[in-house]
């Protein structure tokens, strides 16, 4: 179960919410000039070049964590910002979440890389129906070389809007509760790269707040 604060019409609450289907959607760019950027990003790297954009990857919902550490395997992985749609029984729900992700094993197979690191997933939510989805900032800092660095940042008006990832995905126009979708992101500034820690944030200019969560990243020995 995960617990979230929520903020609707004014108010607030807390819920504890059990999600049973958890899908990564990836090359969710709306410019293709953007797509294309984030593909020989990644290709750059050896990361194979998708049969057709946007794809949809289900993963193990026991992926998901709001912890604030998070254990991988190895010194080769890294975070992404992203803006996360939940489904619950009362409506949509928009969340932030970070798609880390082991960049060695993307090169030999992108549905693997991302069964292998946990999706990490902030303790706030904002109903998704009072949004201006295009005016949406993603931001994102990470600790490399023990420096903190600006790592992301741009307008959610460069990724697929909810409604088009959803209808893309389920033929419908909403998403069945328990589902939680990560709905891509933006390119890296300097590249794709590990750091020892991940910040991130959804700026809401309108209602001048921003949703944030960061968690720090320990490698574990790679034992043969």
């Amino acid at each position: 179960m995960l617990t979230f604060t929520r903020y609707a019409n004014g108010r607030s609450d807390r819920i504890a919410a059990g999600i049973d289907t958890l899908v990564i959607a990836g090359w969710t760019g709306r410019d293709t000039h953007a797509i294309q950027h984030h593909i020989e990003e990644l290709a750059a790297i050896g990361v194979p070049r998708p049969s057709t954009v946007p794809l949809f990857y289900r993963v193990a919902a026991t992926q998901l964590t709001q912890s604030t550490t998070l254990q991988v395997l190895g010194p080769d992985s890294s975070g992404e910002v992203e803006p996360v749609i939940v489904s619950l029984a009362d409506g949509l729900w928009l969340g932030i979440g970070s798609d880390h992700t082991d960049r060695k094993a993307e090169s030999i197979s992108v549905a693997l890389s991302k069964q292998l690191c946990g999706k990490v997933i902030g303790t706030e939510l904002w109903r998704l129906d009072e949004l201006d989805w295009d005016r949406l900032i993603l931001r994102a800092h990470a600790e490399i070389g023990g420096q903190r660095v600006l790592y992301q940042e741009g307008p959610c008006a460069g990724i697929r809007s909810p409604d088009d990832l959803i209808r893309r995905y389920t033929n419908a126009d909403t998403l069945p509760p328990g589902t939680a979708m990560f709905c891509g992101t933006l390119g890296a500034k300097g590249g794709v790269r590990p750091g020892t820690k991940f910040e991130m944030e959804i700026e809401d200019p309108v209602r001048r707040r921003s949703l944030r969560h960061s968690y720090s990243i320990e490698a574990l020995p790679v034992i043969a």
